[in-house]
């Protein structure tokens, strides 16, 4: 496209090297999750917080450091283990916090921004406005310094135990839902739940007034509600504007997936094609409409890149599952009286002749014309299955995100111990599988270079994390990868 490539925000494929992400450390919110309210946050099930912190996330947060910043942790590993009472390393409020320019902590880019007193003061009153605090509360947020008005603001309590002001926003370690850069653009998410409109505030605040981001003001996009959404009943939800980034995906420099799925409405899919092709930012847009279930949630939940010739696919959605070959008559007609809502739909435009859009019978197809023309492989194009395309190794393992992978560079990537069908699959494919601690052993010792490593899937302690319905894919928001060759 001939844009000037930034050191500092671009991203155009979803394998090229990673270089810079925002991440969010479980926080004391996640431990305030009730059985009463967990649906309501979003969660399946109430997780616990211990775990999650000392014996799953801390892997995540050492890899990637590794990865992309290894002075911050290199010969330290003994160290930051000694401080598992206090952890200190890992919180963002304190001075011995690992504070990264390449894994960004988005807690401590809020209470950078907090420094600012009118900012403080605007988001103050409108996170009060937002939960019905009382006058008296918001008077008593303007008492506390910028770190700890961060902490309150995304774990609703003075404290990490008692005094709970507002609900917490649990689903804030998912930063990939709070936006999605797109080449040096930035789109701004749409939430469709209550439940993360203030994830939704606070990332706004951050990127419209964090230093960071300065230069980027011209490229964060924000999508527009339609006109009237407001008098709309509940049952035209499909009218309103809501979009989360777990369901865009940037696969070349001109090349965007957009899924609408329970969370992003084809509404949101419209205006962000119509916005997307204005100011230039893609050559082509795929819509990818996926049936409306909690399973699936963002197409992220159903495929993942890992090369780019190479994918993570839930069979269902694979070419036989939707041609149902071996039906005999009777299924194939019973089996066609699907719900118009539940059906698979793949819809591709290009910006110079949207009125001609091509369409996919299936994802295999699509994505096998990605890999083929879109990214010019030379190599077949394979597919890996959840659960190893076993039922109901398949069902169980895509619910415990097996299909949810972040690839920190073309064959690198990360994902859960659980899936054992799945990482089968991975290891029948020809990929290394190695566990986390082994791989940060070796990394310590000097045994091992990261960008040495090829085809190899690195698989993290997953018993806690994968029950709050989320894989590394949506732990990240990647804010700089390298261009594919």
């Amino acid at each position: 496209m001939g844009r000037h490539k930034s050191d500092q925000l671009n991203v155009s494929s979803e394998i090229g090297r990673l270089r810079r992400l925002l991440v969010h450390s479980p926080d004391s919110g996640l431990g305030k999750v009730v059985p009463s309210k967990a649906q309501d946050w979003l969660f399946e099930d109430i997780v616990h917080l211990d775990t999650i912190r000392k014996k799953e996330y801390d892997y995540y947060t050492k890899i990637l450091l590794y990865f992309l910043d290894p002075p911050t942790i290199k010969g330290r590993l003994h160290e930051i283990d000694d401080e598992k009472n206090n952890r200190n390393f890992y919180k963002p409020g304190h001075k011995g916090f690992f504070k990264s320019d390449k894994v960004i902590e988005l807690q401590w880019l809020l209470a950078d921004i907090l420094e600012d007193r009118e900012i403080r003061l605007k988001l103050i009153a409108s996170v009060c406005a937002i939960e019905n605090c009382t006058y008296e509360t918001e008077k008593l947020l303007t008492t506390f310094g910028a770190v700890q008005l961060a902490n309150i603001f995304i774990t609703g309590s003075l404290d990490d135990d008692r005094n709970m002001l507002f609900p917490p926003i649990p689903n804030f370690i998912f930063t990939r839902d709070i936006g999605i850069v797109i080449n040096d653009f930035i789109l701004l998410n749409k939430p469709a739940r209550k439940a993360r409109t203030r994830e939704a505030l606070l990332a706004k605040y951050i990127f419209f007034n964090h230093p960071f981001f300065r230069k980027y003001h011209d490229n964060i996009i924000e999508l527009p509600d339609t006109p009237l959404h407001f008098l709309l009943p509940k049952e035209s939800d499909d009218k309103k504007i809501t979009l989360e980034g777990g369901d865009v995906m940037v696969v070349t420099e001109s090349h965007v997936l957009i899924g609408v799925s329970e969370r992003t409405t084809m509404a949101a899919a419209h205006k962000a094609i119509n916005i997307l092709f204005e100011k230039n930012v893609v050559k082509k847009i795929t819509i990818i409409k996926i049936p409306k279930k909690r399973d699936f949630m963002h197409i992220d939940t159903i495929f993942t890149q890992v090369k780019r010739n190479v994918w993570v696919l839930l069979g269902s959605f694979s070419r036989k599952a939707v041609k149902r070959e071996n039906a005999d008559t009777v299924q194939r007609i019973l089996e066609g009286n699907v719900k118009k809502d539940d059906a698979l739909k793949i819809i591709q435009f290009k910006k110079k002749d949207v009125e001609n859009p091509k369409y996919f019978d299936n994802l295999e197809d699509l994505l096998a014309d990605i890999s083929k023309n879109d990214l010019e492989s030379n190599e077949p194009v394979r597919f890996i299955y959840s659960g190893n395309n076993e039922f109901p190794f398949d069902a169980r393992e895509q619910w415990t995100d097996s299909c949810n992978l972040l690839a920190l560079k073309e064959g690198l990537v990360l994902g859960y111990d659980r899936n054992d069908k799945t990482v089968e699959a991975f290891r029948e494919n020809g990929f290394n599988i190695i566990a986390a601690e082994d791989l940060l052993e070796q990394l310590e010792n000097g045994k091992t270079d990261m960008d040495e490593m090829e085809d190899t899937l690195i698989v993290m302690p997953s018993a806690e994390l994968s029950r709050a319905r989320g894989g590394f894919h949506c732990m990240s928001m990647p804010l700089l990868r390298d261009d594919i060759e």
